[in-house]
């Protein structure tokens, strides 16, 4: 039998984790952690074992270069006005580290859908380790999902999307613990 004590452990990591970005932006956070955390994304179920998952962090000078590729894609794609573009071009320096979560396609749909989860599960599994080490974390929808400069700068196949751009910094401040509804579970015993 398991033990109580871990599941509490656990159910508090992840009742604690918050979306956040107050941070101690001048306090890097170590490439070596951030490839712990990615290793653990990994850790997510893998239907297939198509193994889809992407990264690429963006540190220091890297994460200007990162906003401003991402605003020569948006031009490309004639997607935002002139105000989204000014914010996408510095909002990756919030906090001292951005990670470029991707997702590797695949030629059968069913296939193609569960790389997605899959990686939307790993990156869970990140966040929830980053909680665990005192990282505050944020998990941002990029502006597009296939920018092909943003693919190439991250070093990811040019068929590849972006899932998601997780912020990651050194919590300096707690947040407030939102509300959640009650749990509605059908049980269904014959």
């Amino acid at each position: 039998m398991a033990d109580p004590a871990t599941f509490d452990q656990l159910a508090a990591v992840i009742r604690n984790r918050r979306t956040s970005m107050f941070v101690d932006e001048d306090t890097e956070v170590p490439a070596a952690l951030v490839e712990q955390l990615c290793g653990l994304a990994m850790w997510a179920p893998n239907h297939k074992r198509t193994w889809p998952w992407r990264f690429a962090l963006f540190q220091g000078d890297g994460r200007r270069r990162l906003g401003e590729t991402m605003v020569a894609d948006m031009i490309d794609a004639d997607f935002g006005d002139e105000g989204k573009r000014v914010k996408t071009a510095g909002k990756y320096l919030r906090t001292p580290a951005t990670l470029v979560v991707g997702c590797a396609p695949h030629d059968n749909e069913m296939l193609h859908i569960e790389n997605r989860d899959a990686v939307a599960a790993g990156i869970q599994n990140l966040l929830l380790a980053g909680t665990s080490m005192g990282l505050a974390t944020f998990w941002s929808t990029p502006a597009l999902t296939k920018p092909p400069r943003v693919l190439d700068l991250s070093g990811f196949d040019p068929d590849d999307r972006i899932v998601g751009i997780i912020y990651l910094g050194w919590a300096d401040r707690s947040c407030e613990t939102p509300e959640r509804p009650p749990v509605e579970l059908t049980i269904v015993d014959s």
